[in-house]
C-alpha cells in the first residue's frame, strides 16, 4: 500500500501546504489503491480518474498561483451515490436510476468541489437508503475489510468501507436512521451525523425529508471534522437549512484530542444496552467510559422510556414519508422507462412495469408499509400515532440535558453480521438501527467513534448524541476518547485490519467473497458508460 494512502487527510493538507506531495500524486495513489482492493470490497460503484485528476490538477494549479485555499483542499473524497453529481451517473443504488444523469450538483458535492476536494467516485449504497447492510443495492453487496464474508453496514456502506479499505481519506454519506454511524462503528470508521439542518440537504435524494441528514465519513476525529466544516453552512436552496454559521468543529475535536474534557457531564442511556447486544460490544464500551473517567467526565445513568418505541416509530415514519418521496418515480419524467409485454401502454401501466422492474424487494416492502400507513382509516392509528411517539422521544432528550451534556450509547448492538444472515429477516436487521434512530427523530447531532474490536476480532462503535446544534461538543468528547483510545492500543484501530492486498492477489474479488453481485464499473469522462 502506497504510503500517501495510509496519512490521514489532516497529514495529506500538511503535505499538500508545505509542497512536499502534490494533489495529483495523492489522487493516483488513492486510484491505484481503488483498484488493487476494490475488485474485493466493491465499495465503488463507478470511479471517475479523468475527472479526479483534472480537479487534483486544478488544485495543484490554484496553489501554485497563491489562491487562499480550504485547509482540506486537493485531499480526494469519495461521495455516497444517492448525492446529484452533475454531468456523472447518479443511481441511488437502483435500476430505475441506472442511467440517470443530473444537470446539477448537490450543495455539498458543489462545497467540496470549490474547496478543491477531488471527488474519487461515487459509493455503493442501499437502493433509496433503505437498509442496514448495502446488501440491497441493486449492484450487488459491499464487503467489510476487515472481513470480506461480512456486511459493512448500511446504507452508507460502501462510503465507510472505501475509507476503512484506505481507498479515500474521506467520504460523504447520508443517515436516515443511522446510516453513517452504523457502518463506521462496524468498519472501524468514524462517522457523524449533524444537527438537522445543518448541512444542506439540497440535491440529496429524498428517502424520508424530516429525517435525512448529509454527513462526513472519515479515519478520525479531526479529519471528520474538518469534512464537516467543509460541507456544513446555510443553504438557500434548503428550506429546512439552519440560518447560522458552522460550528468550530475541528477547534473542538483539537481541544478533545488534548485532553480537555474535565467537567463534561455524559448520561449512559439505560434502554441502550443489556438483552441483545453482543458482550464483546458492552465490554469495549464499558472500557471507553472508565478511559472518560479517567479523563475527567462525570458520567451517570439516564434513563429515556421513550426510546424503547423509536425502532416502530421510526419504521411508521420513514416508510410513510419514503412512499411519498418516491412516487415521483413515475417513468415519464426520467429514469428507466418499462413498457409492458402485453396490454395497451397506458400511463399506469407503464408505471406499473417500470416500478416493478426498477424498485428492488426492500423498496417495495417500504411503499408498501408506508402507504399503507398513509391510507384512510389507518393515519392516525399508525403514522398519527408514531408522530406522538417522535415528540416523546424529543421530551426524553429535552428531560436528559437538564442533567448532562452529551449521552452516550453502542454505536450498534452486534458486530458486523455475514452476507446473506439476515436478508430473509427484515426485523432482524431492522434492530441494528435501535441506538441510533432516536437522534434521527430528534434531530439531534450524533457520531460514532471505533471503541475496539470484540471477541470476535471484528470492530465496534461508541456513539455520542447532543442536543441540537451542540455538533462542536460532540467532537471534543470524541476525540477524547479517540486519543485515549488510540494510546491504549499503541496506534489507529485501523492498523491491525487485514492486508487486502493480499486478499486481492489471491485472486478475491467481491463475487467471490460473498453473495456477489455486480458493480457499475469506471467511467473515463464526465458522462462515459461503465467499462
Amino acid at each position: 500500500m502506497s504510503d500517501l494512502t495510509r496519512l490521514t487527510a489532516a497529514e495529506m493538507a500538511g503535505l499538500l501546504a508545505g509542497g512536499q506531495v502534490s494533489s495529483v500524486e495523492l489522487t493516483k495513489a488513492h486510484l491505484e489503491r481503488i483498484d488493487q482492493v476494490d475488485p474485493a470490497v466493491h465499495a465503488f460503484l463507478q470511479t471517475l480518474p479523468e475527472v479526479a485528476l483534472a480537479e487534483a490538477a486544478a488544485a495543484d494549479q490554484a496553489r501554485r498561483d497563491g489562491e487562499q485555499l480550504a485547509e482540506l483542499a486537493g485531499v480526494p473524497v469519495a461521495v455516497k451515490d444517492v448525492l446529484a453529481t452533475k454531468g456523472l451517473r447518479t443511481t441511488c443504488g437502483s435500476r430505475i436510476l441506472e442511467n440517470w444523469i443530473p444537470a446539477y450538483d448537490a450543495t455539498v458535492v458543489r462545497k467540496v468541489r470549490e474547496a478543491r476536494l477531488p471527488v474519487l467516485g461515487k459509493t455503493n449504497m442501499d437502493e433509496f437508503a433503505m437498509g442496514s447492510s448495502t446488501e440491497h443495492s441493486a449492484y450487488g453487496p459491499t464487503h467489510n475489510p476487515w472481513d470480506l464474508e461480512r456486511v459493512p453496514g448500511g446504507s452508507g456502506g460502501g462510503s465507510a468501507a472505501a475509507v476503512g479499505a484506505f481507498e479515500a481519506p474521506l467520504a460523504l454519506g447520508s443517515d436516515t436512521g443511522g446510516s453513517i454511524r452504523q457502518p463506521a462503528a462496524v468498519t472501524g470508521t468514524v462517522g457523524a451525523k449533524p444537527t438537522y439542518g445543518g448541512v444542506s440537504r439540497y440535491g440529496l435524494v429524498a428517502m424520508a425529508s424530516s429525517l435525512d441528514q448529509v454527513g462526513p465519513v472519515a479515519r478520525n476525529v479531526l479529519d471528520t471534522a474538518l469534512l464537516h466544516e467543509v460541507i456544513g453552512g446555510h443553504d438557500p436552496m434548503d428550506q429546512t437549512s439552519l440560518n447560522e454559521p458552522v460550528p468550530p468543529v475541528a477547534e473542538m475535536a483539537r481541544r478533545g484530542l488534548a485532553g480537555d474534557v474535565k467537567g463534561l457531564r455524559i448520561g449512559v442511556v439505560a434502554e441502550l444496552g443489556g438483552r441483545g447486544y453482543q458482550q464483546g460490544v458492552m465490554d469495549r464500551f464499558q472500557e471507553a467510559l472508565k478511559l472518560l473517567a479517567d479523563l475527567g467526565v462525570e458520567i451517570q445513568e439516564v434513563s429515556c422510556p421513550s426510546f424503547s418505541y423509536a425502532l416502530p416509530a421510526y419504521y411508521l415514519i420513514m416508510p410513510s414519508e419514503a412512499s411519498s418521496n418516491l412516487a415521483r418515480f413515475d417513468a415519464m419524467r426520467y429514469g428507466l422507462r418499462v413498457t409492458p409485454a402485453e396490454g395497451p401502454a397506458t400511463v399506469e401501466a407503464v408505471m406499473g412495469a417500470t416500478r416493478e422492474a426498477g424498485f428492488g424487494p426492500e423498496v417495495k416492502r417500504r411503499i408498501i408499509l408506508g402507504t399503507y400507513a398513509l391510507s384512510a382509516g389507518y393515519y392516525d392509528a399508525y403514522y398519527g400515532s408514531a408522530q406522538k411517539v417522535r415528540t416523546l422521544i424529543q421530551r426524553d432528550f429535552e428531560s436528559a440535558w437538564e442533567n448532562v451534556d452529551m449521552l452516550v450509547s453502542p454505536t450498534v448492538p452486534t458486530t458486523a453480521f455475514k452476507l446473506g444472515e439476515k436478508l430473509e429477516d427484515p426485523l432482524s436487521m431492522y434492530l441494528q438501527d435501535v441506538a441510533t434512530i432516536p437522534a434521527n427523530l430528534a434531530g439531534t447531532p450524533g457520531i460514532s467513534v471505533p471503541s475496539g474490536l470484540a471477541e470476535d476480532g471484528l470492530p465496534t462503535g461508541f456513539q455520542v448524541v447532543g442536543p441540537a446544534r451542540a455538533d462542536a461538543y460532540l467532537y471534543q468528547l470524541a476525540g477524547a476518547l479517540e486519543a485515549a483510545l488510540v494510546d491504549k492500543w499503541g496506534g489507529p484501530l485501523l492498523d491491525s485490519a487485514p492486508d487486502l492486498v493480499a486478499l486481492a492477489a489471491g485472486g478475491q474479488t467481491a463475487g467471490d467473497a460473498g453473495s456477489g453481485g455486480r458493480g457499475i464499473g469506471h467511467q473515463d469522462g464526465p458522462t462515459g458508460g461503465a467499462k
